[in-house]
């Protein structure tokens, strides 16, 4: 998808009605209960907020970044996710989190990212997140600068979101479940899933949309 139709179309997204759970437990492991409202705010989950960043790489293709997460003893250690993190007291609302995150975590500068689009909540019981998804793009090709908690950047084009033959199977072990079979995107050889994937997935049924 070429960055100028993508950019056209922004406004198409930010009104399209989001697939919400549907759409994310396409691609949430078996094991993953959908719990309600009520049992989540039973659980007073700690807030995060994350960005899906678009821009356009050098061929004017439609990229997002992801990020492999540096090797720490905790739960999402080594994982791939969205940058972004845990809501601060300082923090006027998710969206700043997830805006403040970003720019800490690969360089970006908060003014520079165009927010327009707040997808649905995902809850991650393992740490008992409840992470705010939101979609954002750059008008430019950026130069990320990764600091100590993101061990790699990586880059994929939309194109590869959308092909269907992006989602698999893979089997893993956690800190919770051993050797059980989850599904996943494969994207630029690396395996997402869990969240993130759920967001993705959510996320690629919107931009079928356009």
């Amino acid at each position: 998808m070429k960055f100028g139709f993508f950019r056209k179309n922004i406004l198409t997204l930010k009104n399209s009605k989001t697939g919400g759970l549907d759409a994310q437990f396409h691609l949430a492991p078996k094991l993953r209960l959908k719990y309600s409202q009520h049992n989540i705010k039973v659980l007073k989950p700690k807030k995060a907020g994350v960005v899906a960043l678009f821009y356009p790489n050098k061929d004017n293709e439609t990229c997002f970044l992801l990020t492999l997460r540096a090797s720490y003893n905790g739960t999402h250690s080594s994982q791939i996710s969205f940058p972004g993190g845990k809501f601060e007291k300082n923090d006027e609302s998710l969206k700043n989190t997830a805006l403040r995150e970003t720019y800490e975590e690969v360089g970006i500068p908060i003014h520079e990212i165009s927010i327009f689009k707040q997808m649905t909540e995902v809850f991650i019981p393992p740490s008992n997140f409840l992470v705010a998804p939101f979609l954002g793009f750059l008008e430019q090709t950026p130069s990320f600068k990764k600091n100590h908690e993101v061990a790699k950047l990586i880059t994929i084009t939309v194109k590869d979101l959308l092909c269907d033959s992006s989602i698999s199977t893979t089997n893993l072990s956690t800190t919770y479940a051993k050797n059980m079979e989850v599904p996943c995107f494969i994207l630029n050889n690396y395996v997402v899933w869990g969240a993130t994937a759920m967001m993705l997935s959510e996320i690629k049924e919107l931009l079928k949309k356009i």
